[in-house]
């Protein structure tokens, strides 16, 4: 059993959580599984989809959490500012797009290793609750962005403790 995707289930929806290594098989793997869930997810988006990426183009590392009154999304974006980033709330969705530039030309140098990526991404995470979307707040520093996502007062009373009998 793959210990690396725990399915989490929420009002019929299901969120991947995930603890990912390096490797550019693992990369591919991600990115299939990406795909196949977007088609499941909405199949008329198909036409959108881009094409599978390279392993060594740059896509931010992001943690998703809750609590009883919000949801948190956690994105590494190393060597960004806040003007390359862009945030959107769509279709029960949180959108992270972006562009991370190299700002250095490079002529003359013959490389021997490259391992820093660069290029445009997009983050697409599915919100599990409902969200009060004027209350979303996003902050960045230090290359991290945390977004906070408030839930509205009935998604928040959702939570129902179920007690558990001896038999």
């Amino acid at each position: 059993m793959n210990s690396s995707i725990l399915p989490l289930r929420r009002r019929g929806n299901t969120m991947p959580t995930r603890r990912e290594n390096d490797s550019p098989v693992m990369a591919i793997q991600n990115e299939m599984n990406r795909m196949f869930d977007q088609f499941f997810n909405d199949p008329f988006t198909l036409l959108s989809v881009p094409t599978l990426r390279s392993v060594t183009d740059f896509m931010p590392r992001i943690d998703v959490s809750e609590t009883e009154s919000a949801m948190m999304v956690t994105a590494e974006l190393p060597g960004m500012e806040e003007k390359d980033i862009q945030l959107t709330l769509e279709n029960d969705s949180l959108i992270i797009s972006g562009e991370k530039k190299n700002d250095v030309e490079e002529k003359g140098k013959n490389f021997h290793r490259v391992e820093r990526s660069y290029g445009s991404f997009q983050r697409v995470i599915p919100l599990i609750s409902e969200i009060q979307q004027e209350k979303v707040e996003a902050k960045f520093r230090n290359g991290v962005l945390n977004i906070t996502l408030p839930k509205t007062p009935a998604a928040a009373k959702q939570t129902h403790k179920i007690e558990i009998k001896s038999s």
